[in-house]
């Protein structure tokens, strides 16, 4: 799995790093200090699974780079760190696509489990927006999964009848997140196998290709 931390606090990072370790598999982390330089890093490494972006950066802030990485990069999974807790920024951020928005003043376990859900496929909100935001903030109609473009993209591969390999050659992605997307797409569909998947995809017309 590979995470771009963004924040432009060296120390916060450092401590952010030891905390990754305990996410549970190998984890490569790679920093940048500003937006502009971790736009950088987002147009080199075409792989990366997690961004972890601070809305109070030096030059262009944190929504600027949000706006930018939902625009030119649909598929990446991109979650705000911030310090701040106003409501206005939390949904700001998860209207813009964020898909979760964790406080700084969280605790490392808290944090862990807000990306293991993210991970598999939910939304993080603040325990403090849980009775402001939808439950589903991504889908007006809650009877119908919320799914990361990512998880799409594979979706639609695997309603294609690709394997995990064919569908990690195709995105240029590891075969163990292909198989974590998978995971987290059954179980958001409510399906035991690749098929009942495809038929519940079709039928919620979930896939565009």
């Amino acid at each position: 799995m590979k995470i771009l931390i963004v924040d432009d606090h060296a120390l916060f990072r450092d401590g952010l790093r030891h905390v990754l370790d305990g996410i549970g598999e190998q984890v490569s982390i790679f920093e940048a200090s500003s937006c502009d330089s971790a736009m950088e890093y987002v147009q080199a490494i075409h792989d990366l699974d997690l961004v972890l972006l601070d809305l109070n950066m030096p030059g262009k802030n944190g929504f600027t780079a949000l706006d930018t990485f939902t625009k030119d990069y649909p598929a990446l999974t991109v979650v705000i760190l911030s310090a701040s807790s106003q409501a206005g920024d939390i949904r700001h951020a998860l209207d813009a696509g964020a898909m979760g928005y964790i406080l700084k003043d969280t605790t490392s376990a808290v944090l862990l489990s807000a990306l293991q859900l993210i991970l598999s496929g939910g939304v993080y909100v603040p325990p403090s927006m849980v009775q402001q935001y939808p439950e589903n903030p991504l889908q007006g109609d809650s009877n119908i999964p919320v799914l990361t473009p990512r998880q799409l993209q594979v979706l639609e591969l695997v309603a294609l009848g690709y394997s995990n390999k064919v569908i990690a050659s195709n995105m240029s992605l590891a075969e163990a997140t292909i198989k974590m997307h998978v995971t987290a797409i059954m179980k958001n569909l409510g399906v035991s196998n690749r098929t009942q998947a495809a038929i519940a995809a079709e039928k919620l017309g979930l896939c565009l290709g």
